[in-house]
C-alpha cells in the first residue's frame, strides 16, 4: 500500500466547504484526515467529516505543528477562507494570542505581509518541524471546471468586451498578490479585492455602481502556489452578485474551485447572472 495513503493527511480548516470537500476527497481514497480548525471560522460540523478535529486559533502555527505531529501527520493541505483584514483591528495581539512560532514569523522572518510571503514562511517552517503543505486540491480536482458557458445566458456582446478588458487586468492584480478578483462595467474598473476579500469587494462594488450590470472576474495568480489560496466561487457567490448588481461571474477555467455547481448553475439561471468558466 502507497505510504500516503498509510499516514494520515492532517488538514488546517478555514471557513468555506473547501474542507469539506478535501476531507471527503481523501477519505475516499482510504486515507485518514486529522483536521486542525481554525476557532471562528471553521464549521464545527467539519467533525462528522474527519477523524479527529482539534481546534486552534489563526496564528498558532505552532499548535497546529504539535498536533499534527502528534498524530502522526507528515503531509498537510490548507484549505478555507481566513479573514486576513481583521488582523489589522485594534488590540490584534490580545484578541488573537499568537504563539511564539507565529509571533517570530509575522514579526521578523518575512519581508512583507502579503498572502504568498506569510503563507511560503509558514510551509517553510512546517517543512522543517516535519510537516509538508502539499497541493491544496489534489483530493478534489473534480471541481475544477473546463472552459465553458454553464448558465443558459450567455455573455453579451459588451460583456465580452469587459471580460477581454478585465481579465488581463486581473491577472496583474494576482501578479502583484494584491488580490485575485476585480469588478468592471462598460471597460471601467468599479473595484479592486486587497485584504478584505471578495464578498466585502462585491458589497463595494455595488455601493460604487448603483445601476448595477457589472461584472466580476476572478483569476489564479499567474505564478498560482497550488498549496494555498485557491481561488473559490459557489451559491453564495452568485447570491452576493445578485444581492449588489452584479450580472456576470467569470472565473479562471481549471484554476478555480467550483463548491456545488449544480446549486451555483441553477441560482445564476434563477437570477439572469451569467456564468463563465473562462481560459483566454
Amino acid at each position: 500500500m502507497n505510504q500516503t495513503s498509510v499516514n494520515p493527511l492532517g488538514l488546517i480548516a478555514g471557513a468555506g466547504r473547501f474542507p469539506f470537500l478535501v476531507a471527503e476527497g481523501a477519505r475516499r481514497q482510504g486515507r485518514p484526515v486529522i483536521a486542525v480548525g481554525l476557532r471562528g471560522l471553521a464549521d464545527p460540523q467539519l467533525a462528522r467529516t474527519v477523524d479527529r478535529l482539534y481546534w486552534s486559533g489563526v496564528v498558532r502555527l505552532g499548535r497546529w505543528i504539535r498536533v499534527f505531529r502528534r498524530c502522526g501527520v507528515r503531509e498537510a493541505i490548507m484549505a478555507g477562507s481566513v479573514r486576513k483584514s481583521e488582523m489589522y483591528g485594534r488590540f490584534r495581539l490580545i484578541r488573537f494570542l499568537p504563539d511564539w512560532t507565529s509571533f517570530k514569523l509575522w514579526f521578523f522572518e518575512v519581508a512583507d505581509r502579503r498572502n504568498d510571503t506569510i503563507l511560503r514562511a509558514a510551509a517553510e517552517c512546517m517543512q522543517r518541524r516535519g510537516v509538508t503543505l502539499v497541493d491544496s486540491v489534489q483530493y478534489c480536482r473534480e471541481h475544477l471546471l473546463p472552459p465553458g458557458v454553464l448558465t443558459r445566458r450567455q455573455p453579451s456582446p459588451a460583456q465580452d468586451k469587459d471580460m477581454a478588458f478585465g481579465w488581463a487586468i486581473a491577472k496583474e492584480m494576482g501578479r502583484l498578490d494584491i488580490g485575485q478578483s476585480i469588478a468592471v462595467k462598460e471597460q471601467e474598473v468599479i473595484a479592486v479585492e486587497a485584504i478584505e476579500g471578495t464578498d466585502r469587494m462585491i458589497e463595494r462594488a455595488g455601493q460604487l455602481c448603483r445601476h448595477g450590470g457589472w461584472m466580476l472576474i476572478k483569476v489564479a495568480k499567474p505564478d498560482q502556489d497550488p498549496r494555498f489560496d485557491v481561488p473559490t466561487v459557489g451559491p453564495d457567490t452568485v447570491a452576493n452578485l445578485h444581492r449588489h448588481g452584479g450580472r456576470a461571474l467569470i472565473f479562471e477555467a481549471g484554476h478555480t474551485l467550483v463548491i456545488d455547481r449544480e446549486r451555483l448553475v441553477e441560482a445564476a439561471d434563477q437570477l439572469g447572472i451569467v456564468v463563465v468558466a473562462h481560459e483566454p
